[in-house]
C-alpha cells in the first residue's frame, strides 16, 4: 500500500495525523516498518492519555505537538513517556501524577507556526521539555496549508536545539532549499518535513514525486509523513 511504498524510500521519519478534523486522519493499521524509521504521532492540543494511547498501540517512536501545547504539558508528557503501563490502565487514570512513567523513550518535537517574523525568545520555556523544535508555516489549518514562511527569520535562531524545517515544501523549493541549506539559518537543521505538495489527494503521496524530491535534496536527514 501507499504507507509501504513511502517506507521503501527510507525516510528517517514517516508520521500519522491523529487529529480527527485533519482530512489526514489516521485510523488504520501500521505495516511493518524498517527499524531505521521512527513512526510519529502528529497530535494537536490533545490530552496527555489520548496521546500515549495512540503511542502504546501504533508503538511510536516521536510524538509531534502542532498545537497551543504549554511547557508545562510537554514536560509531563516527557514524564510520563519513560513509564511501563498499558493503554487500558493509562486511559482509566484521570491524574498525570497517577501515571507512571511509559516504557521507552519517545521523542518530542513541538511545534511552532511562522509566517514573516517570530519572537525566538517564546522557544526558551520548551527548551528542556522537548527534543526538537519544527517551523511550520502559520495558516487556517494547524498544518499542510500548503505553501511556505519566510526561511529568513531563520537567521536569528538564537537556540542550538535541533529543528525540522517545514511547511509548504515541494519539488518547487529545491534550489531554495540548497540555498538555505548553505546559509546561516540551517545550521541546526536537522530534518526536512514534507507533506501536502506530494499528494495526490488527502494522505496519498505521490512517491515518484518523493523519490525526485530525495534525489534532488541531499539533506541533513528527511522525513514524510
Amino acid at each position: 500500500d501507499n504507507i509501504t511504498q513511502v517506507a521503501a524510500l527510507q525516510p528517517d521519519y514517516l508520521g500519522f495525523i491523529f487529529y480527527e478534523k485533519s482530512a489526514r486522519f489516521f485510523d488504520g493499521e501500521i505495516p511493518k516498518l524498517q527499524d531505521s524509521i521512527k513512526k510519529v504521532g502528529v497530535f494537536v492540543n490533545a490530552s496527555v492519555e489520548y496521546i500515549i494511547k495512540k503511542v502504546t498501540n501504533y508503538n511510536l517512536q516521536a510524538v509531534q505537538l502542532h498545537g497551543n501545547e504549554s511547557p508545562e504539558f510537554c514536560d509531563a508528557l516527557k514524564s510520563v513517556c519513560h513509564s511501563a503501563l498499558d493503554a487500558e490502565s493509562i486511559i482509566n487514570r484521570t491524574k498525570i501524577n497517577e501515571i507512571p512513567a511509559f516504557a521507552g523513550m519517545t521523542e518530542i518535537i513541538k511545534v511552532f507556526s511562522i509566517k514573516d517574523e517570530f519572537n525566538f525568545d517564546n522557544l526558551k520555556p520548551y527548551e528542556d521539555v522537548c527534543d526538537y523544535f519544527l517551523f511550520d508555516t502559520k495558516g487556517k489549518l494547524p498544518g499542510g496549508n500548503g505553501y511556505t514562511f519566510n526561511w529568513n527569520v531563520l537567521q536569528d535562531y538564537s537556540s542550538t536545539k535541533p529543528y525540522f524545517l517545514s511547511g509548504g515544501i515541494g519539488l518547487d523549493q529545491i534550489e531554495n532549499i540548497r540555498q538555505f541549506q548553505n546559509s546561516k539559518a540551517s545550521k541546526y537543521c536537522y530534518a526536512i518535513d514534507v507533506n501536502s505538495k506530494f499528494e495526490i489527494k488527502a494522505g496519498l503521496k505521490n512517491i515518484e514525486q518523493l523519490k525526485e524530491f530525495k534525489e534532488h535534496v541531499i539533506t541533513k536527514r528527511e522525513t514524510t509523513k
